[in-house]
């Protein structure tokens, strides 16, 4: 068991501390006890509450006797009986679990949404029937006034099931493209769904239709809340508080509470980490929001933080469950353990462990830092742009990692100083996007990227032109989402003035020449009709002018590159040669160049002073490339047609020296040589190397 104390408030962690496999005997397990003080003071509330590999959700049966989980690897589910506080049967499936619902008041009726678009209904002893929906599911709910089951997804159909018929009836049809989260208030059965455009659905079951909607992705952005976004609002989590309540989760963080009868949230709830609320649940008057990193206790009316769970580095958060009437709660996570938190100052512990109040007043307390709520933690650069890089260094930031721990307030006038119009500018965007939803039936007119304008009308232009060839299309950079950044981040736009574009250039206006002529070709000839005047026998000619034209086209290509070359040339000599004279008048107006110092050198008996040869090879050497080119009578670096560069340079060889001496002795030894007379000949009796035989 661990203990930690946020915001001074106890909480008592208790599957934290070391397991010990089932296949030790008493006598080890005594041994290892006596050893590991961490054994000893360990609490295992209920025995194997674990998953061999993680946990994905955690629910409890209606008569709070059994505890159901599910996870991997292999897919299965474990169901413990609290009374005996160990574990009832354990089963596995073909497949993940997404979402289950308990039916019945204990563990003899559980239906289980898996992730291929199958429903498995499961009795007392296995699986008693399975059946496979139109789309993947997402949520399920049963509802016990009708008997039917609802069931959602990826489609915009809301499914239900009869389960005393046992069979589909009409769907409802919802606007949305997608739905996420169902909900069964338990007092008046209405049915509430969340949807991927951010809006929360309500639907009677006995008129079966429509009654009312939430838009949440407009009320989760207010002045109290950060109006930095990194996605869309999606609705990720619901859940009812009494008859009128409704608390909505959305997948930027943020936590709304409503009262069903008006469409504005009473309280709008930022967890500050930009990740999707993951569940919901009430204790009180206390709210429990959970996302993959941490669980936020608040309250509902103040939205003051009550205290706070964090998952830590080695695992996250999957599902939330919280014991009515009681501070117990279980969150299945990505780790092996089901983790159990109690908190005494939320309620008692429930009755079948009830010795939990008297053992956590004996357990040793360990403090640990204040749950900072009120503040956000931005990076060096954020705060640069927001023009609070001078606060470093004092106590209004407090480092954290790689950035800074900062005020949520003041923050926000920061925020308002640098952005004053962010939050209009967000609800014209809103706007904007309405009207456009209500502009789809209208004729769309396709419009150019801000960046790479000439580019994206390149790629419409060939697009266009296979389409009408009937060739096999090879892919649209527009539409594609990997190169979306190309036309829209400035950072991508295509520099016209830089070299290796302008070398390029000449290829690519050929290109786009040939195509002209080719459509200019093809204009003609759907205006006039071709005359055969050509003799039998006779070559055509326009086989000739096109062979003709080809050339003249290459030679045209060849001149357009040179003079493209000689100008980037010229351009860049006229760069270094301003840049070399700036650099001189610098250093004249520094007080001219640095006198050389005199350097002596020592000689040695016998030996004679033959100037300072290797002094100046050992400085050329020394110099670097830069000053190596400049010092160069002609310019050896030249650019290549793709934008390349070469440099082109002679290494001295160290035996110049001597070969060129040996070759002045030769000379003068031919001189000296004197040539054979005129009649003498070489001997007969020698004609070459003796054969043997």
């Amino acid at each position: 068991m661990q203990v930690s104390d946020p915001n001074n408030i106890k909480i008592y962690n208790l599957s934290a501390g070391k397991s010990l496999p089932d296949w030790l005997s008493d006598r080890k397990r005594r041994a290892l006890q006596n050893k590991d003080v961490d054994i000893r003071r360990r609490i295992e509330l209920i025995q194997d509450f674990s998953m061999p590999g993680l946990s994905t959700t955690v629910k409890m049966s209606p008569d709070l006797q059994y505890i159901v989980t599910t996870g991997i690897y292999k897919p299965r589910v474990r169901c413990y009986e609290v009374n005996n506080l160990s574990m009832k049967f354990e089963r596995c499936f073909d497949s993940e679990v997404v979402n289950f619902e308990v039916l019945s008041d204990d563990y003899s009726k559980i239906v289980f949404l898996q992730c291929d678009r199958y429903v498995e209904f499961h009795g007392p002893g296995g699986r008693y029937f399975r059946l496979r929906i139109p789309k993947f599911g997402r949520d399920l709910k049963y509802h016990f006034a009708t008997c039917d089951l609802y069931l959602a997804g990826t489609g915009k159909d809301i499914y239900r099931l009869n389960l005393e018929l046992g069979q589909f009836l009409t769907p409802f049809e919802s606007e949305a493209t997608e739905i996420n989260k169902i909900a069964i208030n338990g007092h008046h059965r209405l049915v509430v769904v969340g949807t991927r455009e951010g809006r929360v659905e309500a639907w009677d079951p006995r008129t079966r239709g429509r009654v009312g909607v939430l838009d949440c992705a407009l009320n989760c952005v207010t002045p109290d809340t950060s109006p930095e976004m990194s996605g869309f609002p999606s609705v990720t989590a619901l859940e009812f508080s009494g008859s009128l309540g409704l608390s909505v989760g959305t997948a930027t963080g943020q936590v709304l509470l409503y009262d069903l009868r008006s469409d504005k949230p009473l309280r709008v709830k930022d967890h500050m980490y930009g990740l999707p609320i993951r569940d919901v649940a009430h204790s009180g008057e206390h709210v429990l929001s959970m996302d993959s990193s941490v669980v936020k206790i608040w309250n509902k009316d103040t939205g003051v933080l009550f205290t706070s769970i964090e998952a830590g580095n080695l695992t996250q958060f999957n599902s939330l469950y919280s014991v009515p009437n009681s501070g117990l709660m279980f969150i299945a996570n990505e780790a092996p353990k089901v983790q159990t938190y109690y908190i005494p100052s939320l309620g008692p512990a429930p009755k079948w462990c009830g010795f939990l109040d008297n053992l956590t007043e004996e357990l040793e307390e360990t403090v640990m830092e204040t749950v900072y709520d009120d503040y956000k933690f931005v990076t060096k650069n954020e705060l640069e742009d927001l023009g609070l890089s001078h606060l470093i260094g004092t106590n209004l930031l407090r480092a954290y990692m790689h950035g800074y721990f900062i005020d949520i307030r003041l923050y926000r006038k920061a925020k308002s100083v640098a952005e004053p119009f962010a939050f209009e500018e967000y609800r014209r965007k809103k706007i904007r996007e309405k009207i456009e939803e209500e502009r789809k039936n209208r004729v769309q007119i396709q419009k150019l990227p801000q960046v790479n304008k000439d580019l994206a009308l390149k790629l419409i232009n060939d697009v266009t032109d296979e389409k009408k060839k009937k060739k096999k299309k090879t892919g649209d950079l527009l539409e594609d989402d990997r190169f979306k950044q190309l036309f829209q981040n400035p950072d991508f736009q295509i520099d016209t003035n830089a070299e290796e574009y302008r070398l390029l250039n000449p290829v690519l206006s050929r290109l786009d020449k040939s195509k002209a002529k080719e459509l200019k070709k093809k204009y003609l000839a759907e205006q006039f009709e071709p005359v055969d005047d050509e003799e039998e026998g006779k070559a055509s000619s326009e086989g000739e002018s096109l062979e003709d034209s080809s050339s003249e086209d290459d030679g045209e290509l060849a001149k357009e590159i040179r003079k493209t070359h000689k100008l980037v040339n010229r351009e860049r000599r006229q760069k270094e040669w301003e840049e070399r004279k700036q650099q001189e008048e610098e250093e004249e107006a520094e007080g001219g160049k640095k006198q050389r110092q005199p350097k002596f050198y020592e000689l040695r008996a016998g030996e004679e002073f033959g100037g300072v040869v290797g002094g100046k090879k050992h400085r050329v050497n020394k110099a670097s490339l830069e000053e190596r080119l400049r010092q160069e009578s002609q310019h050896n670096v030249r650019v290549l047609s793709t934008g390349n560069r070469e440099m082109t340079f002679t290494l001295k060889k160290k035996g110049m020296k001597n070969t060129q001496s040996m070759a002045k002795h030769h000379e003068e030894r031919k001189k000296l040589m004197r040539p054979p007379p005129k009649g003498l000949t070489k001997s007969k009796f020698f004609s070459g190397v003796k054969k043997r035989r």
